[in-house]
């Protein structure tokens, strides 16, 4: 971890590098490797368009297209591509040589793969036409041999090329049996359409010619593939005749306009004949040359696929090297780049030997320089986390980046998170369920993270140890509660009895004998009043829970406003704002829990209700009709003073200090506190070290405004007095959803498993396991998946506002380094 914790963020330093120009792109590489800097735009008034690494990243770009057209004609064929596990064959970026190669090699891999799927696409274009002609020639011969009065059983089947076509005495007789179409003066036109675009050309041509037309059309069984797409189309050969050149001319265009393919179709029954020859011998010639072609292509594409992930993996590194050298200037005197960036303190002497090592290895005599700069910039927030400790920082980050160094609110989460979660599912049950279900994912998590997940399983096994800890947590507070699946257990002696005896319909009430030792007495399951003590009991719980959630996270402001040496927020608003919390709410819990302690009915009193107490606090202090202690009177009248003094103090004491401060350094002659800052920093630095970077920051600083301030103090005011209520309300959610997560439990139990008890015989047996497997399977879906979503919700909603609003700046920038690690999980566009 360093000398930063979890607790806070790493320390940052601005860093400057001077790099040797032979050498820029290999240190790029070592750093990206490292992934510990994150560097800073020096052209951010250049065009990206006219940055010195452009040309590079164009021919990168294109080596990049061309492996995703790979990708996509490999997914097309259904060849799987081999991966590169973890990028563990991968390890460090490639040289230039290894780039040019790549680059070559993929510009002849595209051209040969083009011409492939070209000449492929061609033959299975040939071949559809080819077998839609053949489909034409038999359909259209077949209505010209009914047209001539051609006998059926005298017409030769036109799918045999061996069989005549007609008997000699037919051929002889055509001419007496039926006119030819041309002596009739009619022409006509033949070929194929989408069938579900034939009701429109009928449409169409009978609206367009007015009914002077005989159309006669046929599906073809056959389902003909598009050769581009390979999808499936349902075609129908159709022959129009029609009168004159002219409204023939009419009809090609329409078929054309709508998709159709015309063929031409000889009259003569000869001529048709040794045209479907022609065709099947085509066809035949056709589907033997792609065979071939296809087989070509699937293993020019079978060999990319066992190298293009590797390939992917080369580019996406190179191209990021280019592009983290167009954020670098570069000093024409010098010759070399010049760089400027964040990185941990704790990682600069890795940095250097890393910048070392590679001028070493080039065999350099000018070495490349570190220098770290002294800046007034906030700098990037930067936790160093673990597998375990990602999860819920990821919660954090979700709501906020926490401010430079700020406490951050991930470290006390990875507690008090699961264990809101349980209040409000505690169930030694549902818990064991879902501790098991994050162990399994914890045990195999090696092989888990090698397969291919879902989104939705992807999410529960990114948050794999927080449902561990959920159901951990709920497991305990299943026990507290003596609740598992909606039965008590009685692991010890219980510390109530019954009566013996009674008569049916007495109201018999149980004696105390004693104290469970752990959690809930089992003797509560049953009785009567049971939900009316658990209403009390939890109701109560989570305001006392809620009141400590949120003093807790209130300290966390004082050890920022130390951290930051803010002693005027401290006093301004820490302190005003624990008075007015602690007098308020914590004497709420204070009284909630001086009432458990009290053994009223030992005493002979009946205990007070503390909603009026309450209520009496404020409407009238000084009169209690109930007395929880002595003094309670004039405890509660200095109470409710001291929260109102708190309301001005938090309201007035920063705002005009911060003006007295301002106007005691306008008469040192500064212009004001932010410019003063900056002035120091200017007279302590030398010329040469003042960058660019920091005169930038000079302009950045505004002048105090006391008007501003106000505004923003009279807000936080408002909020943090209202919120005070409203937060403390909100914690009512843990009671509320505790309750019902217990009486679902029950209903789900009666309703499902216990039915089968009152079964009897061979009946019972079977609804006996039909009924438990209803009700466990309703218990994982509803009470587990279900509930435990809503829990973890509304246990996110108190961290997030309830208790994060208490402490949490969240105005920080996310450190991103340039790491390959980073570039190669970010999915390709």
């Amino acid at each position: 971890m360093g000398k930063e914790a979890f607790f806070r963020s790493a320390e940052m330093s601005l860093v400057q590098l001077y790099i040797a120009t032979e050498v820029g792109r290999e240190v790029v590489a070592a750093l990206g490797e490292l992934g510990s800097v994150q560097f800073r735009d020096l052209n951010a008034d250049v065009n990206s368009f006219q940055r010195t690494f452009v040309k590079e990243i164009r021919r990168l770009d294109n080596v990049e297209r061309q492996l995703r057209f790979f990708s996509s004609q490999i997914e097309k064929a259904g060849i799987k591509i081999k991966s590169v596990p973890g990028y563990a064959d991968v390890t460090a970026a490639p040289n230039s040589n290894e780039i040019d190669e790549l680059a070559i090699r993929t510009e002849d891999l595209e051209e040969r793969v083009n011409q492939l799927i070209e000449s492929n696409e061609r033959l299975l274009k040939k071949q559809v036409e080819l077998v839609e002609l053949r489909h034409v020639l038999v359909e259209a011969g077949s209505f010209f041999d009914r047209a001539h009065n051609v006998p059926e059983g005298l017409r030769a089947s036109l799918d045999n090329d061996n069989a005549p076509l007609l008997h000699n005495d037919v051929e002889q007789g055509d001419r007496s049996n039926g006119t030819a179409f041309s002596v009739m003066n009619v022409g006509f036109v033949a070929g194929v359409i989408p069938r579900e675009k034939m009701g429109t050309f009928e449409r169409i041509l009978w609206r367009s010619l007015r009914g002077n037309l005989f159309l006669n059309s046929t599906e073809i069984a056959e389902t003909i593939k598009d050769p581009k797409t390979g999808e499936p189309i349902e075609k129908n050969v159709f022959v129009v005749f029609a009168h004159g050149a002219g409204i023939l001319s009419k009809i090609r265009k329409i078929a054309e306009s709508l998709d159709a393919d015309l063929y031409s179709v000889d009259e003569e029954s000869n001529i048709r004949r040794e045209q479907i020859r022609e065709v099947n011998s085509g066809i035949s010639d056709v589907e033997e040359v792609l065979i071939t072609t296809q087989s070509t292509l699937y293993a020019e594409l079978r060999g990319i696929a066992e190298q293009i992930a590797s390939w992917m993996v080369v580019v996406k590194k190179e191209k990021a090297i280019y592009a983290a050298l167009n954020l670098f200037n570069y000093d024409q005197s010098r010759k070399s780049l010049i760089a400027e960036g964040w990185c941990a303190t704790d990682d600069l002497p890795i940095v250097k030997a890393t910048l070392a090592d590679v001028t070493e290895r080039a065999g350099l005599q000018v070495p490349s320089i570190l220098n770290e700069l002294h800046t007034t910039k906030t700098p990037p927030t930067y936790y160093r986390t673990n597998k375990f400790t990602e999860s819920f920082q990821n919660i954090i980050d979700a709501y906020g980046i926490s401010q430079y160094r700020e406490v951050n609110p991930g470290l006390p989460a990875i507690i008090t998170f699961p264990f809101m979660f349980a209040i409000m599912f505690g169930d030694l049950g549902h818990g064991a369920i879902m501790f098991l279900a994050g162990l399994a994912m914890v045990i195999f998590e090696n092989r888990l993270l090698k397969a291919e997940r879902d989104e939705i399983f992807d999410m529960a096994f990114t948050g794999r140890y927080i449902i561990l800890l959920m159901g951990a947590f709920s497991m305990y507070t299943g026990l507290m509660y003596n609740d598992i699946f909606s039965k008590s257990m009685t692991l010890f002696k219980p510390g109530w009895e019954w009566p013996y005896t009674w008569n049916e319909g007495d109201l018999i009430m149980a004696h105390q004998t004693g104290v469970y030792p752990f959690g809930v007495d089992p003797t509560w399951h049953g009785a009567d009043n049971n939900l009316i003590f658990n209403n009390s009991y939890k109701m109560k719980l989570s305001i006392v829970m809620g009141f400590c959630h949120m003093l807790y996270s209130l300290f966390f402001s004082l050890v920022n406003y130390r951290f930051y040496n803010s002693k005027i927020d401290i006093f301004g608003n820490f302190v005003p704002g624990f008075l007015f919390m602690v007098s308020i709410f914590g004497y709420l819990s204070f009284i909630i829990v001086f009432k458990w302690a009290v053994d009223w009915y030992g005493i002979g009193r009946p205990p007070p209700g503390l909603l009026n107490t309450l209520i009496g606090m404020f409407l009238s202090p000084g009169n209690v009709e109930d007395l929880l202690y002595e003094g309670q009177p004039t405890i509660q009248v200095g109470l409710v003073l001291l929260a109102l003094m708190c309301v001005p103090w938090l309201l007035l004491l920063k705002p005009l200090y911060l003006r007295w401060e301002n106007d005691r350094i306008k008469k040192q002659g500064y212009e004001n506190l932010s410019q003063q800052e900056v002035a120091r920093l200017s007279f302590d630095e030398e010329p040469e070290n003042i960058t660019p970077l920091v005169m930038e920051e000079m302009h950045e600083e505004h002048e105090f405004e006391f008007g501003d301030v106000m505004i923003h103090q009279v807000i936080h005011t408002i909020e943090f007095c209202l919120n005070c209520v409203s937060h403390t309300a909100s914690y009512l959610r843990l009671w509320a959803l505790s309750l019902a997560h217990a009486q679902l439990s029950t209903v789900l139990w009666s309703m499902t498993f216990e039915r089968s008890f009152s079964m009897e015989g061979n009946f019972g047996v079977i609804m006996a396991f039909i009924l438990f497997g209803a009700w466990f399977l309703l218990t994982i879906a509803v009470l587990v998946v279900m509930e435990g979503t809503s829990a973890m919700l509304h246990s996110l909603r108190l961290h997030w506002v309830e208790a994060m609003s208490k402490h949490f700046i969240g105005d920080g920038i996310p450190f991103m380094p340039f790491s390959f690690k980073a570039v190669l999980e970010e999915p390709s566009q």
